[in-house]
């Protein structure tokens, strides 16, 4: 089966919820009629990955963080109240299956706490899958808690059987092959890592796998955040300074780049690929099948969901 896939790396209109999602809506209507089937966008795109936490001081710029994360929590979207709806009836509209980053706020328990989030919509506007980062990167431990086991799962779509890691989540082993072990076409791994280790480790990934593996990031230069950002000039100040590049990459089945990386352009990366290929490509090779030692090792996967709390009542 041959699909058209579109990965876009535009920038959404940071911190701006409604507008990063009007945003999103166009690029969706823009793949489809360039005959996209599959559409990708980048880790926490609605409304844009948190940057800033990267270049706050430790312990210096406490106050600035608080106002920034504040506005995050804002503008991010609450899956509990169909925060999805237009992006939802778009794929619906226009026949696609969609891969959406986004912050996400937990309404129902806490009310408060971000989760990093990737959705994936089939082409009917169902949402099949809501994986939330299990852990958090770093400096991201203070945007986002951890998420649980319970999106940790392949998915039969339009488009082949699709799966996603956020980031260094694809750095986890025993992640990738709770994926592995449930016959995935496509590994889909939003980030906002770039460069040469990061598209070897997707290229090492196509071969472990034997699948499709599909990344980006958001092509971000300063200039494209907006005036109003509090404290723009002590965070941001080089206005042509590339915060990411990018790298949008298609790797095939078994290894090498099949398209890309499109590296600093703010643009949508667009290719056919065969989603067969993938269980071709694992006839020498098949970790979770015959290359797999069950009588040596085992790999227990907790996917309930974590809720805070239960409640008893008579």
């Amino acid at each position: 089966m041959n699909i058209q896939v579109a990965i876009t790396q535009k920038p959404p209109v940071l911190l701006d919820l409604s507008a990063s999602i009007e945003k999103a809506v166009s690029i969706i209507e823009e793949c489809a009629a360039e005959g996209a089937q599959l559409i990708v966008f980048p880790e926490a795109y609605l409304p844009g990955y948190p940057s800033w936490v990267w270049r706050l001081r430790p312990g210096g710029d406490i106050g600035l963080g608080n106002r920034l994360h504040t506005l995050l929590r804002k503008n991010s979207v609450d899956l509990s109240a169909n925060g999805l709806v237009k992006i939802t009836e778009a794929a619906a509209q226009y026949n696609v299956v969609v891969v959406m980053g986004l912050n996400e706020i937990d309404s129902t328990y806490s009310g408060t706490t971000l989760y990093n989030t990737v959705v994936i919509i089939d082409n009917d506007g169902k949402i099949l899958n809501r994986h939330r980062k299990l852990m958090p990167t770093n400096p991201e431990r203070m945007v986002w808690g951890c998420g649980d086991g319970s999106g940790l799962k392949v998915v039969d779509t339009a488009c082949g059987r699709l799966a996603t890691l956020i980031c260094w989540e694809s750095y986890m082993p025993l992640a990738r092959f709770a994926l592995y072990s449930q016959n995935v076409d496509i590994y889909i791994a939003p980030t906002w890592d770039s460069g040469k280790t990061w598209l070897d480790s997707m290229n090492f990934i196509s071969r472990e796998a034997g699948c499709w593996v599909l990344s980006t990031a958001t092509a971000l230069q300063a200039s494209d955040i907006p005036a109003d950002f509090p404290d723009k000039d002590l965070l941001f100040p080089e206005q042509d300074e590339w915060i990411n590049p990018g790298d949008a990459v298609i790797i095939k089945p078994f290894g090498g780049v099949e398209a890309g990386p499109l590296h600093q352009e703010k643009e949508v990366l667009y290719h056919t690929i065969d989603v067969d290929a993938a269980a071709s490509s694992r006839k020498s090779l098949d970790v979770s099948g015959h290359y797999n030692r069950p009588d040596i090792f085992q790999l227990e996967v907790n996917r309930k969901q974590q809720p805070p709390i239960s409640f008893v009542d008579e």
